[in-house]
């Protein structure tokens, strides 16, 4: 116990409080910015058991804030990178990780082996996938998002409170990390403050931030709380998780090689943004100025459109509907996915 005795001394921790971080078992969905902040303070605390939910690779952009993570990481798994990282940090940690996307269909089971779940996601959609499952579960819910320097943090379902549908009853479009520009040290500062709620609700400690929402300029270093309350009308059921949580107008479709056949594919990503995938029949249209430049598609043509996490994916779709294409989808897969799905397709071989 000699690692942690500087936490021990502590009159809100003593020897009951480290054996409760012993204990706990915490599931970290995404390692981004925000998960590359928490997670080695989660561990380094003595957070016996820890699992991490991630199906991206690392990518060179991502090394500016995801501090886990070296230029020998570029390519690989980001969950195995971090449990390598962790495990040097603290073996004592048990830490399983899930090289996975979190989907409805995943989400009950992973959430059923764990006491807390944090959002270190960067997609509003997730999000109430994360809300959804945790309350049919009676699992608090961590969450923690940054929109250039302003950060948000906030606990949801915490003792049966106010959940993330009380207080954003619909999803609000913001633009993700790659559109609207990060600094690694704001979303570092805003994973380290949902960390310290983690250590909190494990301690039982008061003052945890339920039903409060907590606004952070990391800018400006001003902060403000807001409280809401638990909206009663709002009953969440399993039958939450048969919706998409998507926009209401786009329906993600699986990639399959077939669909290079009928397809042409649309990346929306910026232009400075890799991997690049090497195939003759993609257009290259960046979200930043898709109306500018998607005077060149053809409205007989059928499209698949697809970027980093799906979401400028379905602004792109949803635009594209709104100028009367009949036959567009946005694609589930990230870009990283869909290299390694299109360099294994038989149709690029024959």
């Amino acid at each position: 116990m000699s690692r942690y005795q500087r936490q021990i001394i502590l009159p809100q921790i003593g020897e009951q409080g480290q054996q409760k971080l012993t204990e706990a078992r915490v599931l970290v969905i995404g390692t981004g910015g925000l998960g590359c902040a928490l997670l080695p303070y989660l561990v380094a605390s003595g957070i016996g058991n820890l699992g991490i939910v991630d199906g991206d690779r690392v990518e060179e952009s991502n090394l500016h804030r995801q501090i886990l993570f070296s230029n020998n990481s570029i390519g690989k798994f980001k969950a195995e990178e971090a449990q390598v990282f962790l495990n040097n940090q603290n073996p004592a940690c048990n830490i399983t990780v899930y090289t996975e996307y979190l989907t409805a269909e995943n989400a009950l089971q992973l959430f059923e082996k764990y006491d807390i779940i944090v959002d270190a996601t960067d997609r509003i959609a997730i999000r109430y996938l994360i809300n959804d499952a945790a309350v049919l579960t009676g699992k608090p819910f961590v969450y923690g998002s940054i929109h250039r320097f302003e950060g948000q943090v906030s606990v949801f379902n915490y003792r049966n409170g106010p959940t993330y549908r009380c207080l954003f009853p619909k999803a609000v479009e913001v633009p993700s990390c790659a559109e609207a520009g990060v600094l690694g040290t704001s979303v570092g500062l805003i994973g380290l403050m949902q960390a310290q709620e983690v250590m909190k609700i494990i301690l039982g400690t008061e003052n945890v931030l339920s039903g409060e929402l907590l606004l952070y300029n990391t800018l400006t270093a001003s902060q403000h709380k807001f409280q809401f309350s638990k909206n009663e009308q709002i009953k969440i059921t399993h039958a939450f998780l048969d919706t998409e949580y998507t926009s209401e107008k786009i329906e993600p479709k699986p990639f399959h090689s077939s669909l290079l056949e009928k397809y042409k594919l649309i990346d929306v990503r910026e232009l400075n943004e890799h991997p690049r995938i090497q195939y003759h029949n993609i257009l290259e249209l960046p979200l930043s100025n898709f109306k500018e430049t998607m005077n060149q598609l053809d409205k007989e043509q059928a499209y698949l459109v697809f970027c980093k996490s799906g979401l400028r994916a379905a602004k792109a779709v949803t635009i594209l509907q709104e100028y009367n294409f009949k036959n567009t989808r946005a694609l589930q897969e990230s870009a990283s996915q869909l290299e390694v799905l299109i360099t294994n397709s038989s149709v690029l071989k024959q």
